[in-house]
């Protein structure tokens, strides 16, 4: 009786030098580790960088159902897109930070050789982080557009020279209306993201919360709210707008709103599955990560006195 192939997915950012010759360092070694390497089939551009004619693809040898774990060299973009890529099974993702900030990676670029060894014995944690079920309806109530996100929704104007008129409802009861550039919905996965670039608070992993940040909001009452996870936002394109606005998710999956269309934004079923090959303190990473100052922390007197 054979074993079952494992199969390890490869994600990483084609147009990178350094982030195509770690791919060939990984596929190499899940080789020799008598697992199966397997590459997006959607990604040419990685496939014709990693030169392996005999690669695995996923969507073609590989169905995603098959797929044990994801590895993924590159920044926060590159580790949201294998989310997306392995979204339809259970698989859990583990970053590798070759980007800038990186929050939703595990490991640093030195650390490759450890991950490699820790995903071949199975040692990782699998953390599952909260994710949205997006939905946008027409002006008669019907669903015509569904998707998700990690990181956040973004109703934004599509026209720079207009504002977006928007009503916003909080459980079927309305909130406010008013002219904006836009409003985030976030996760607290998300809330170092977009939300803190918008000026939304920072969410602890932990905490179990929705995000609600207008963007350049023409209003007296325009703050940024700490939602239930269980709550039902619904941000209406009104009818008096004279563009069209648009949704975005995570950055990457769009889609055109026009006046009186709604998008209704709510936690999803289905979380996000990160692997965790160490404990993760979150203080600890929002310091490395923005590189706030320490210096004067007490704890640095103790630990060496």
């Amino acid at each position: 009786m054979t074993d079952v192939t494992r199969n390890i997915l490869v994600v990483a950012h084609a147009h990178r030098q350094d982030t195509v010759a770690a791919a060939r360092r990984v596929v190499a070694a899940v080789r020799s580790a008598g697992a199966q390497a397997v590459l997006p089939g959607d990604d040419p551009d990685l496939i014709s960088a990693v030169g392996d004619e005999q690669i695995a693809l996923l969507g073609r040898d590989v169905d995603v159902t098959d797929v044990e774990l994801a590895i993924v060299l590159g920044g926060d973009g590159t580790i949201l897109r294998a989310a997306e890529l392995v979204r339809d099974a259970s698989a859990p993702v583990l970053g590798i930070n070759m980007g800038h900030v990186g929050f939703l990676a595990e490991l640093e670029a030195d650390d490759i050789d450890e991950a490699i060894g820790r995903v071949v014995a199975r040692d990782y944690e699998i953390h599952e982080r909260m994710a949205l079920a997006v939905q946008v309806r027409d002006g008669s109530g019907e669903t015509v557009y569904e998707t998700w996100a990690l990181n956040e929704a973004t109703v934004e104007k599509a026209s720079r020279e207009r504002m977006l008129e928007v009503m916003i409802e909080i459980d079927g009861r309305p909130l406010s209306s008013f002219g904006c550039d836009g409003v985030v919905v976030a996760t607290p996965t998300g809330s170092t993201a977009y939300n803190f670039s918008a000026g939304g608070p920072v969410v602890w992993p932990s905490v179990e919360a929705l995000c609600l940040v207008p963007l350049s909001a023409h209003a007296l009452f325009a703050r940024p709210l700490v939602l239930g996870p269980e709550t039902s936002v619904m941000i209406d394109v009104l009818h008096r707008n004279q563009g069209i606005g648009v949704l975005w998710c995570d950055g990457r999956r769009s889609h055109d709103l026009p006046p009186g269309a709604s998008v209704v934004v709510r936690r999803s079923s289905r979380p996000v599955r990160l692997a965790r090959l160490h404990p993760s303190v979150f203080t600890d990473r929002l310091v490395r990560k923005f590189q706030l100052p320490v210096s004067g922390w007490r704890g640095d007197e103790k630990a060496t006195s």
